[in-house]
């Protein structure tokens, strides 16, 4: 029976870290702003992390993720078109075309509550065929 809870706790946490990117896109689509920068620092440690400033010196925050543009080739001193968002909120990119994974979240969001919800009516019924007449 347990194991009816795994597809909705896996879609769960796919639909967390998902979003969150689908968040990013949004935030980035309203009120991002290209900019020209300069790879500050990087951290390669597991992942690419660069730190940005613009040329103008302003910091940007969050740093660009190996994802989204700061990849193997990238070092201190090498210039990036990103856009990003001022309020620093979402992470910044320097993909012009970003996709949308709006139809993959639905049906995340559909295979969780489908499976959440046939494992509450089963266990139910499993539990009424077991009480004491």
């Amino acid at each position: 029976m347990a194991w009816q809870l795994i597809v909705p706790v896996v879609a769960g946490v796919a639909l967390g870290v998902f979003g969150n990117g689908a968040g990013d896109q949004v935030a980035l689509a309203v009120r991002g702003e290209w900019a020209d920068v300069v790879v500050v620092s990087k951290d390669s440690v597991k992942t690419n992390h660069c730190d940005l400033r613009t040329v103008g010196g302003r910091e940007i925050s969050p740093s660009l993720s190996e994802g989204e543009g700061c990849g193997d080739w990238v070092e201190a001193g090498s210039k990036l078109r990103v856009r990003y968002d001022p309020a620093g909120v979402a992470s910044p990119t320097s993909d012009v075309k970003q996709s949308s994974n709006a139809g993959f979240l639905t049906v995340l969001f559909v295979l969780a509550v489908v499976m959440g919800t046939w494992g509450g009516v089963r266990q139910s019924r499993w539990d009424r065929e077991y009480v004491p007449a």
